[in-house]
């Protein structure tokens, strides 16, 4: 595989320790990655399949991924898909020598946050998952969630709907914003159980939809447009509109 550009790690702006996953099977272009990393400031794992990338990725607690697209056991953009569908939120800058406008489209549109061509300068790669820590960062540290005229206030435990108060239980409040904070996204029962119910296993009883029952009568009764949205077959969406 393409190794990255060369750079003087001295030409490297130290922003802060983070905790990196890289998945890439050219040892030599992991061993660079890794090393360079750990001179900029930061602590770098690698994994060298995709198999085991995703069990490290799903397992641990990264603030951000560098995944290399062509990989064996388990090609990048399904680790990267797979991790999605478990309601894993990490970013994710994808690495691949393929680098037309069509590949970097479906590479993003598997779960990717950005993509960057093989063969790269580090200098250029750091400033990117740099960036991409930032805004997880960002999204963290909001208390306020507003999805159309739902609004979430984590600091004051409140939620409001057209200024209207709506009182939920704990876990209906745990439940609404974990949707909310996937907003116009597919959330499955099984990312709910692990999410909202630290169930690691299907207890095979009907509490989640007893739960979405209860909390899509509190959050519509009364308002003309529907907000929280059975995707048949699949889980469940909130959006406006």
């Amino acid at each position: 595989m393409p190794m990255p550009a060369t750079q003087s790690s001295s030409e490297i702006e130290y922003n802060g320790p983070m905790k990196i996953l890289v998945i890439e099977d050219d040892r030599e272009a992991a061993d660079y990655l890794q090393k360079a990393f750990s001179e900029a400031g930061h602590t770098a794992h690698v994994a060298g399949d995709g198999e085991t990338g995703f069990a490290l990725a799903d397992s641990g607690d990264y603030d951000v991924m560098v995944v290399d697209r062509m990989l064996p056991r388990r090609d990048g953009l399904s680790v990267i898909a797979g991790l999605r569908s478990r309601g894993k939120t990490t970013p994710v800058l994808i690495l691949s020598a393929l680098g037309e406008v069509d590949d970097r489209v479906t590479g993003l549109r598997a779960g990717g946050d950005d993509y960057l061509t093989k063969p790269y300068a580090f200098s250029e790669l750091l400033a990117r998952v740099e960036v991409l820590n930032r805004r997880a960062s960002a999204r963290e540290a909001e208390t306020v969630y507003r999805v159309g005229d739902l609004e979430l206030d984590r600091l004051s435990h409140s939620v409001r709907r057209a200024a209207r108060e709506i009182t939920l239980q704990p876990r209906e409040f745990r439940l609404l914003e974990y949707l909310m904070r996937h907003a116009g996204q597919v959330v499955t029962r099984t990312m709910l159980l692990e999410n909202v119910w630290d169930y690691h296993f299907d207890p095979q009883t009907n509490v989640i939809d007893v739960h979405v029952s209860r909390l899509r009568g509190k959050i519509e009764k009364g308002f003309d447009k529907p907000i929280l949205h059975t995707v048949r077959g699949a889980g469940y969406m909130l959006k406006s509109g």
